[in-house]
């Protein structure tokens, strides 16, 4: 009696062993498979997230409308050379007579002009184009906060399907080593054999809850792979860092976090750059008000074959340059000059409303972030007191199922809200998790080089 006693409450543990040993097995034998770590994530988020890179052209094409707004303060250089053939009548004034002949003929120069004034629409040029280029880069760093966070978020949505499929798969243990138990219980002729009926249904829903769990997980991973643009035909294995099992609480003070990202969002300091540039753009629309100054410079010389002189005595003969001083002063635009202003003008009043749009929308994400961040510490502590109670309320209903005092449906029901119980915590960290990287996010302090989950 006692060896069979043995062997039966073995019985359960054995299968439940054998039966994550069976779910485990697949992942380890995996082949070919690569792996990413998070910090692999994020450095290839960074390098091929088409986002990043689009931001990144951009960054290198204001540099370049930089350079060339500098280089407009320096003179230009010409070199103009140009030929000709003549071919009929013409008077050679030596022989003082009309003649028949092919002339060959050449002039080369080379000529430089500087813009000495020009109502100083050159200044406010180079001051607009600085100003975009690092609005442009506010925006490149704003890019790759997002692609971090992108990527922050995946690995979180991952873990939580992974610690939901852990939860799915003991819970499917647990219930074969349930049926199990009364398969024996059964045999010995103290239960019904409809409890077998009812406890075989049960492990069939979590075998299909294991599935469902399994094709989650799967679809995670998918989602990551479209993130970091990797190739949708290859194998990958994402190891996430490790989560405290119970994050501790965090206290935020919200309107500190409000002043914290109005001061340090950097798709804010890129909007007050576009409004400094819409004010030089007003600047250099004025500028047309004014007189413009040039200087220009010039030296040439010519060629001819109708000429008895040799070649380089004639370069030397026909040379000479000339220096110029032009200034043009507007007198009537037809209303030029008044319409880039006024355009002007509106591009600076939408730069504006803009930047006033996003400081409320900056305010507002971060107190639903905040909220949400108190509703998810909130219910990761309800969450963790069900489970509690929901454990202690299973082990119950289980030992008096054993001693008959109850059915099995009073222990299938504790199971099921044991496992919802479960499934709630999982959710619930994660979310908690998920929660204070968006806060960094929205703040402004999510670092792309150094971005942990916490």
């Amino acid at each position: 009696m006692t060896a069979t006693t043995d062997r039966s409450s073995r019985a359960p543990w054995l299968i439940a062993i054998a039966s994550a040993a069976l779910f485990a097995l697949p992942l380890a034998a995996q082949q070919g498979t690569q792996t990413i770590t998070y910090d692999d994530a994020i450095k290839i988020a960074l390098e091929q997230n088409s986002t990043v890179r689009l931001a990144e052209n951009e960054t290198e094409v204001d540099a370049a409308v930089v350079k060339q707004a500098r280089m407009s303060f320096l003179p230009d250089l010409r070199l103009t050379t140009s030929g000709a053939q003549s071919v009929g009548r013409s008077f050679d004034s030596g022989a003082g007579s009309v003649i028949d002949q092919t002339t060959r003929s050449m002039n080369a120069g080379v000529s430089s002009s500087v813009t000495v004034f020009d109502g100083f629409a050159n200044v406010a040029e180079l001051r607009a184009a600085e100003a975009t280029r690092d609005a442009g880069r506010s925006d490149l760093e704003r890019a790759r906060q997002t692609a971090v966070y992108t990527v922050a978020g995946n690995y979180v949505a991952l873990q939580a399907r992974q610690e939901e499929l852990r939860v799915r798969r003991e819970d499917f243990a647990a219930r074969q080593a349930e049926e199990a138990q009364v398969q024996l219980f059964v045999d010995a002729g103290t239960r019904p054999v409809s409890d077998l009926y009812q406890q075989q249904a049960s492990v069939a829903a979590a075998r299909a809850a294991v599935v469902e769990a399994e094709r989650a997980w799967e679809l995670a991973k998918v989602d990551l792979i479209s993130t970091l643009q990797l190739d949708p035909g290859g194998t990958y294995e994402f190891q996430a860092p490790p989560l405290a099992a119970t994050p501790g609480a965090t206290r935020y003070d919200l309107p500190a976090l409000v002043a914290k990202a109005l001061e340090q969002r950097v798709d804010l300091a890129a909007l007050e750059k576009r409004e400094d540039a819409a004010e030089q753009g007003v600047r250099a629309a004025a500028a047309g008000r004014w007189p413009t100054v040039t200087v220009s410079a010039g030296y040439n010389t010519a060629f001819s074959s109708a000429s008895d002189l040799a070649f380089g005595d004639q370069l030397d003969q026909r040379r000479g340059g000339s220096l110029s001083l032009g200034i043009s002063v507007p007198v009537f635009d037809r209303g030029t000059t008044a319409t880039a202003e006024r355009r002007a003008q509106v591009q600076v009043d939408n730069a504006r409303i803009s930047l006033e749009a996003q400081r409320n929308e900056v305010g507002l994400q971060v107190r639903r972030a905040y909220l949400d961040h108190q509703a998810a510490q909130a219910q990761l502590e309800a969450a963790e007191a069900q489970l509690k109670a929901a454990e202690l309320a299973l082990q119950t209903s289980t030992e008096r199922y054993r001693v008959g005092a109850a059915t099995l449906l009073e222990v299938t029901q504790a199971r099921a809200t044991q496992v919802q119980a479960a499934s709630a915590v999982v959710s619930a960290r994660y979310n908690l998790v998920l929660q204070r990287t968006l806060i960094s996010y929205y703040v402004g302090d999510l670092d792309p080089t150094n971005a942990t989950l916490r």
